[in-house]
């Protein structure tokens, strides 16, 4: 079953599954263990912030460490994120047909798919959903704020996945990371009776305060994900600003946590947490 547990790694605290499905290695990361400084301090992952890219690529190379990656880190895709539901597929580990995968995902995706070896993906995030799918012989990472919520990223991402790798939907491990929580999040009235409409009562807490967890769950389930095989953290990102990077609770002046994955070459994912209690 899935689950999502505290690990520090190379210095960097991770949300993360040691025994996620098919070898995969992946971690939603903390903002803390970085050289980033003021808004975006401390491990910023985000290239559009303002940062300094010296920062951004050192804080890079430090959250590729954090899961064994570091020896890819030439490989990375990481997509431009437009809060669309275009899925990147990534199937070559080198040559032409990853610089042609990089090149499509930098023009615009919120999920990729990768079936490829030694080729880590990296999103980012500041209060929208990171969605981590793991299944034998490949991984997604999705981005999914409210526009992307409502087209369904998260259930397209594992539905991809799932033709690409052949795998049946109760072979995948699904984890849901760090994100802005209901509690948090009130939405116009109008917004808020949108997404009643779209996945139910549930949706919403209260008047209009959303609840973009229990969506993404809907998508996925819609796509015939177990429940049970979904993991979840509900930890709010705004209410949790010294863990996490939140565009809502630090007025736009802030930097990205991340969720990166990789599907090692090697028998067994090239990492060795440290979990904390």
């Amino acid at each position: 079953m899935a689950e999502l547990l505290r690990y520090i790694s190379e210095g960097v605290t991770l949300l993360a599954d040691s025994h996620a499905a098919g070898g995969v290695t992946f971690a939603f990361t903390e903002r803390t263990g970085g050289v980033s400084e003021g808004d975006c301090a401390s491990l910023n992952l985000g290239d559009a912030c303002g940062d300094d890219p010296a920062s951004v690529a050192e804080n890079r190379r430090r959250a590729l460490a954090a899961i064994g990656a570091a020896s890819c880190a030439g490989a990375l895709v990481a997509p431009r994120q437009v809060h669309g539901d275009r899925v990147a597929s990534v199937r070559e580990s080198a040559g032409p047909a990853l610089e042609a995968s990089r090149a499509a995902a930098r023009a615009g995706a919120d999920a990729v798919v990768c079936t490829a070896r030694d080729v880590p993906v990296l999103l980012c995030f500041a209060d929208c959903v990171p969605v981590v799918v793991c299944a034998p012989g490949g991984f997604a990472v999705a981005h999914s704020g409210w526009r992307g919520t409502v087209a369904g990223i998260a259930g397209k991402a594992a539905g991809a996945l799932m033709r690409e790798t052949g795998a049946a939907a109760d072979e995948l491990d699904v984890y849901i990371g760090p994100h802005v929580g209901a509690s948090d999040y009130e939405v116009s009235p109008e917004l808020a009776e949108r997404f009643r409409g779209l996945f139910g009562d549930g949706s919403v807490a209260g008047e209009r305060n959303l609840d973009l967890a229990f969506c993404v769950r809907a998508s996925l389930e819609s796509a015939g994900v177990p429940a049970g095989r979904i993991a979840c953290c509900d930890d709010s990102t705004a209410s949790h600003t010294d863990r996490f990077f939140s565009y809502r609770a630090e007025n736009g002046h802030t930097g990205r946590h991340a969720a990166v994955a990789v599907m090692s070459s090697g028998d067994a994912p090239a990492w060795e947490p440290r979990p904390l209690s």
